[in-house]
This record gives C-alpha cells, structure tokens and sequence, in this order.
C-alpha cells in the first residue's frame, strides 16, 4: 500500500532553504519516492493559513518512506530546512486497491 508524505512548511530563510532543495531530488529518488505536488500558493478552503508550501510525496509503502526520511543523508541535509523553515509534517497510508 502507497504511502505519503504530506508537508505544511513556512519558510523564513530562502537562501538556506534553496540548499535543502538542491540535494532534495538526489535522495528521494533513491528511495523510489516521488513528489505528486509542491505548491507555494495553495488555496485555503477551511482553517488559518499555516504555511507558505505545501508538498505531497508518494512512496510504495510506509517503510520505504520511513527509511528514506530516517536515513542519514536525509537527515543531514534536512538540517538546512529546519534552519530555514518550519513545518508540520506527517506521514498517511494511501488506500487500498478495495478502496
């Protein structure tokens, strides 16, 4: 079963975060994930606004997420988002073939 990972994050600091995103690609794909969309100016149909972008990645499964958002080269190079930005991140299983 897919799962994704969805991202409210609110950035402050471009130059550094344009780091993070320079390495992004390199390490998910190593992980098979991909992003299904990243959008800096979603339109908010209920609830504050809590964020400046939001991002959706999908991967095969909730393990291959979770190894690729615990792996070390994530994990080094997530240093540049946490200084650059807030976020709220959380990880949903997609829905099976049944619905």
């Amino acid at each position: 079963m897919s799962a994704y990972i969805v991202a409210h994050i609110t950035i402050s600091d471009w130059p550094t975060y344009r780091l993070y995103e320079a390495g992004f690609m390199d390490i998910l794909r190593q992980y098979q994930g991909e992003i299904c969309a990243a959008d800096d100016n979603g339109e908010i149909l209920e609830g504050p606004a809590q964020s400046t972008r939001t991002v959706i990645l999908r991967f095969k499964d909730k393990a291959s997420a979770l190894s690729w958002y615990r792996s070390g080269a994530y994990q080094q190079l997530a240093e540049h988002r946490w200084k650059a930005s807030d976020a709220n991140i959380v990880i949903i299983n997609g829905l099976d073939e049944s619905g």
